[in-house]
């Protein structure tokens, strides 16, 4: 990316094409409703002097943005690598994509020579990553960011897995605190773009752990950057990774630090902001604008975006893994444009900001916003390829080590999914080897992160899974714990699933062999779950009975919305959960008798 006059000092420390042809489909948020002057657009200037022009009134800066890359260096398998693209006749076809090989590449010809480019994200840049990154506590990531010339992110939830002081690392260097440099003579440099957290503050001083806000600045240029997370970044992150930190509401500081900016002089101000809405169509093309602004969003976001005030030109969003170029009504009822790239680097979002060198500010009514795929069809970034093969090779006797066989895909979509199923599994069998007593297994379906595949992604031969492809179902270094409930207990722990803080957006516990219920979605709130065909082993369910309960710790401790969990008895704490699922796959399988994907029909569920 081209030098700007002012950029973003490089720390001396730092830290660890929309395919053609769907007309009035592919690109949203372009606003015609005033013309601009010719000028607008011309992205060339001269600097004043004798025989020179001033720069024009009206300059295009060009905004990449991108979110949720979870540290997918590699091009991700099976769905999680591919988007779904609106065809011209109504149809829809799947496009290959993602890959910082070829992410890169895409970035740099957007880019070109303007020198009017920025580069945001949106947050979970690490974080549940797989082994390639995950293994080295994501510094591959930062180092793969700072090669793609990020200028600016948000914090996203996954920032706090590994806790503030880790965070911290990753931003300002130096190498793990346990595991070391895993270079030798080679200490860790972090991030060379500032990471934002202005919701996040210290519980000591009140004041955000990392920089509320960045400004880029280029030949009078001047546009604001207001970074958050979403406030219940605890609900969805473990109680350690979190302690010490309170997260405030997105709206009320992207307002204060929006006014904060306008007294320095900055009328230009994008929001990142790790929080996101779902779009009623998956294809990344589709125009949530059809039916009038925002008309085909949903979800948190759009509350936000109604709240946040006009100073706020243009939100970069994320989250939810969903892609849409949106405008939603600012609270004067004025259209802003809401993007959102999906996740693992399969799209970006090309965003055009008109700046008015006279007011300082976005004229909003040329603001244009399109998704693009990253396909895999372009050349690969050289510098990205070499940074991949530096650190496959430090990962692979481990990585390459075959952990079980499978006889097909094991994919991990779907209300129930048979990778859900097949973690519950490993999870009841591990909990009945720490107590026999053990009855059943509960999984998070944010805890897992995809699927596996039968074709073989390297040397290892088709239906050998690798301890790599595992990490890469369930890289949180979760331990497996259990708990004592009752049986009134489980039954709310089920209503919990579609209720509460999970009523708008459910998120359904994938379950053990033995239990079974029905999940009836045409009904509201709790009485979603049937309560009488909730079955153990045919039994149906005895609220005053005791059952003891295998969960990971993120459950265990409460967290993505089930309180009850947290209410558990006679705890143990076991090993890790990725281990309990390489000692599942390895006692159950061979390769001349693998394991075949489980059929996920233990929820049955109405719609």
């Amino acid at each position: 990316m081209p030098a700007t006059p002012q950029p973003y000092h490089r720390r001396r420390r730092r830290t660890r094409a929309v395919l053609a042809g769907v007309a009035g489909i592919a690109t949203v948020g372009a606003l015609a409703a005033a013309a601009l002057p010719a000028s607008a657009g011309d992205s060339s200037y001269k600097p004043a002097g004798k025989g020179h022009s001033k720069p024009s009134r009206y300059q295009d800066v060009q905004l990449l943005s991108f979110n949720d890359l979870h540290g997918n260096l590699e091009p991700p398998s099976g769905s999680s690598g591919r988007v779904t693209e609106i065809q011209a006749d109504g149809t829809t076809k799947t496009i290959d994509a993602g890959g910082v090989e070829y992410l890169a590449t895409h970035l740099r010809e957007a880019r070109g020579d303007n020198p009017y480019s920025i580069t945001a994200a949106g947050g979970d840049m690490v974080g549940a990553s797989p082994l390639i990154s995950g293994l080295f506590h994501d510094e591959p990531t930062i180092e793969a960011l700072n090669g793609l010339d990020l200028d600016v992110t948000a914090v996203g939830n996954h920032e706090f897995d590994e806790g503030a002081k880790e965070l911290g690392r990753l931003q300002n260097g130096g190498c793990h605190p346990t595991d070391g440099c895993y270079v030798k003579g080679k200490k860790f440099k972090g991030a060379d773009f500032p990471y934002l957290a202005a919701n996040v503050l210290d519980e000591k001083t009140k004041k955000p752990i990392l920089k509320p806000y960045w400004v880029w600045k280029n030949n009078g240029v001047k546009i604001g950057f207001i970074g958050v997370t979403l406030e219940d970044t605890p609900g969805v992150v473990s109680a350690e990774g979190v302690k010490g930190l309170k997260f405030k509401d997105e709206v009320e500081t992207i307002n204060k630090y929006a006014k904060e900016l306008e007294k320095q002089g900055v009328k230009s101000v994008v929001a990142l902001i790790h929080e996101g809405g779902l779009p009623a169509s998956g294809s990344y093309n589709y125009d949530c604008d059809a039916a009038g602004a925002g008309s085909g969003i949903s979800g948190p976001i759009v509350d936000i975006a109604k709240n946040i005030t006009p100073k706020v030109d243009a939100l970069v969003t994320g989250h939810t893994h969903a892609a849409y170029a949106c405008t939603i009504p600012d609270p004067s009822g004025k259209p802003r444009t809401v993007t959102s790239a999906a996740s693992f680097g399969r799209l970006y979002t090309d965003t055009t900001l008109t700046y008015d060198r006279w007011t300082g500010d976005i004229a909003r009514t040329a603001v244009s916003s399109a998704n693009h795929v990253v396909t895999r069809t372009v050349a690969k970034a050289a510098d990205m390829t070499d940074l991949i093969a530096r650190w496959n090779t430090l990962a692979a006797p481990i990585g390459n080590r075959a952990i079980g066989y499978i006889s097909g895909d094991i994919p991990s979509v779907g209300i129930e999914s048979p990778m859900g199923d097949l973690i519950a599994d490993a999870q009841l069998a591990y909990g009945k080897k720490l107590d026999p007593e053990t009855d059943l297994a509960l999984m998070n379906s944010g805890g897992i992160r995809g699927g596996l595949t039968f074709a073989a992604k390297g040397s290892e031969g088709d239906g050998v899974v690798t301890y790599a492809e595992g990490f890469t179902v369930q890289p949180f270094s979760n331990t497996v714990n259990l708990q004592n409930f009752t049986g009134a207990q489980l039954l709310s722990v089920l209503q919990e699933q579609v209720s509460g803080s999970n009523t708008a957006a459910p998120k359904i516990l994938q379950v053990s062999s033995g239990l079974t219920y029905t999940l009836d979605m045409t009904k509201a709130g709790a009485a979603r779950v049937i309560a009488d065909s909730v079955r153990l082993n045919g039994a149906a369910l005895d609220p005053a009975a005791t059952y003891r309960v295998a969960t990971n710790s993120f459950l265990a401790g409460g967290g993505d919305g089930y309180p009850t969990l947290g209410q558990g008895t006679n705890d143990l704490v076991g090993g890790d959960d990725l281990l309990a699922l390489a000692d599942y796959l390895t006692a159950n399988s061979t390769a001349t008798t693998p394991i075949a994907p489980p059929a996920a029909k233990r929820i049955t569920v109405v719609q």
